[in-house]
């Protein structure tokens, strides 16, 4: 700075010098002229007054004030020094919001002590590092460096996460914690060892969904069976020695959930269902937590449009169980408009949240408009549940006719 400085001081004075130069000798040339005009040794009043110059006080003036703002600016350099040689001495890098989130957060969490349990794809999941639990609630994106906490419904970045672990906003004070920390901080890679068994469902047969028993387990829920042959398949399998039979829903990996009047479950793959519609792509998806709230969704539709249900006017999103909230997001960063149908509880609030931290303003909920019901199938079918907790205020869209409102 002070080189700057030096530099634009010396460019200034000589501009200066040559405008002195330029003045002088334009007064000199009239002074000539004065004096051949008047012929006289008279003096003159005129020329005396041209023959004081400005030009020496005004560089003087200007010398006096370059001179006092630079003693000013060599005072702050050395102070600057000076305080840059204490914070080396003891050690102390004052770290900025940039460099921190160059630091991968599993990195950080590591380094706290905290190792994951397991990896899903592009995520690992760890016990919450702000409690005690015995299962896994919190995720960290290693591809997008960010984390989110399902208990707290809370999630970001590794500012986020000091905020949570220091109990503090202070930003100052949150990087500092982040830089002492920095030292101990190396990069790991994780592996899980795949424990080989053998596979829980065997002599699997997929045909057409006919079975009276598992028709009749759909229309108990309310959903039309019609719909249902379309969507599912009809499931024959093997488990722990005995034959079983199951409603089967596809999902992207080819795997399937299963239901029946005794049974719950899935085989492997675990995935989510995206049902894309021909033609044209859709702007608009639903998202829905099971097959059942997609099918009771249908059921609804043609139940309160006959005529024009409308079914193939969006696409569908089925995460089949909330911990696919992550693949989800990758598929529905597509579209303009995310419409979520989750469920009224605890799991389906912070599977919400997580997506709306994703899509913001292009995501909207309607779980209001089956309050007091667990979940779509439940609201279908008129089986209302206490809820235990009182849910937060979503962002809240009232129909606008009769139905869901979508």
């Amino acid at each position: 700075m002070i080189l700057f400085f030096d530099e634009l001081m010396n460019k200034n004075i000589t501009e200066l010098n040559i405008s002195r130069i330029y003045h002088h000798q334009i007064l000199i040339k009239n002074k000539m002229l004065m004096k051949r005009e008047h012929s006289t040794d008279r003096p003159c009043p005129t020329l005396q007054m041209m023959t004081f110059s400005f030009c020496k006080q005004f560089d003087e003036c200007m010398m006096r004030i370059y001179n006092t703002v630079y003693q000013y600016i060599k005072y702050l350099n050395h102070q600057n020094i000076v305080l840059s040689t204490i914070i080396k001495s003891v050690g102390i890098h004052i770290m900025t919001i940039q460099e921190a989130k160059q630091i991968r957060v599993a990195d950080y969490l590591q380094s706290l002590g905290y190792s994951p349990v397991k990896q899903q794809g592009e995520s690992l999941w760890y016990k919450s590092p702000f409690r005690q639990e015995t299962e896994a609630s919190f995720k960290v994106n290693v591809n997008r460096n960010l984390w989110f906490d399902y208990g707290l419904g809370k999630g970001g970045n590794i500012i986020a996460l000091a905020q949570e672990l220091y109990y503090s906003d202070h930003v100052p004070y949150l990087l500092r914690k982040i830089a002492e920390q920095a030292p101990h901080i190396r990069p790991v890679s994780f592996s899980f060892r795949q424990q080989a068994s053998e596979p829980s469902f065997q002599q699997l047969e997929v045909g057409e969904l006919k079975h009276p028993a598992l028709l009749r387990y759909l229309q108990e829920r309310g959903i039309d069976t019609a719909l249902a042959k379309s969507e599912c398949k009809e499931l024959h399998f093997i488990h722990n020695g005995k034959p079983y039979f199951a409603i089967g829903f596809p999902n992207v990996a080819g795997g399937f959930e299963m239901r029946n009047q005794f049974f719950k479950g899935s085989i492997a793959p675990k995935d989510i269902t995206h049902i894309r519609q021909s033609g044209e792509p859709r702007e608009k998806c639903l998202v829905f937590e099971g097959m059942t709230d997609y099918l009771s969704f249908l059921t609804l539709r043609k139940r309160n449009c006959p005529t024009m249900p409308n079914l193939d006017g969006q696409d569908y999103v089925i995460l089949n169980s909330t911990a696919n909230v992550p693949k989800a997001i990758d598929v529905l960063h597509g579209y303009g408009r995310i419409h979520c149908l989750l469920d009224n509880d605890e799991a389906g609030r912070r599977a919400y949240q997580e997506l709306a931290i994703e899509f913001d303003r292009r995501i909207r909920d309607f779980s209001h408009n089956y309050h007091g019901h667990k979940d779509l199938n439940d609201f279908l079918y008129g089986k209302r549940q206490n809820l235990t907790v009182n849910p937060p205020l979503r962002n809240i869209v009232k129909p606008k006719k009769k139905g869901l409102g979508l």
